[in-house]
């Protein structure tokens, strides 16, 4: 999803196998692009599994985590901001605490609903 923060701007949907940075938007929000667009927003589904590469010292101690993870991308139930990546001990932190410059890797996206997925098929018929 891009947090509502980021709806002013133009985006797409995540690819899986592509690489995105974090970056900081006009508005101030930190969201996901990619390299040389950094003015479109990539809208990431939840429960999408990413590796996340570049994480800052500081997180890296106060989460316990190391610089490179695999991460799930989550819906956050508190905060202004709603979209945040969970990680494997189960900490949670927004997107806006990953800072800038933060690479992350589309892993794993959550499988299509089954009428999606059939109406792609025909259309490709």
């Amino acid at each position: 999803m891009c947090d509502y923060s980021l709806e002013m701007y133009g985006s797409r949907p995540a690819r899986e196998s592509e690489r995105y940075e974090t970056v900081r938007f006009p508005s101030g929000s930190i969201g996901l692009a990619s390299p040389g667009d950094c003015g479109t927003a990539v809208c990431v589904q939840y429960d999408t599994r990413l590796r996340l590469e570049n994480i800052p010292l500081h997180l890296q101690a106060s989460l316990r985590v190391k610089a490179a993870e695999e991460v799930t991308f989550v819906r956050l139930d508190h905060g202004a901001y709603r979209d945040g990546v969970r990680f494997s001990n189960g900490k949670d932190v927004s997107i806006q605490q990953l800072n800038c410059g933060v690479t992350a890797v589309v892993v794993q996206m959550l499988e299509q609903a089954p009428e999606v997925a059939a109406i792609k098929t025909f259309e490709r018929a």
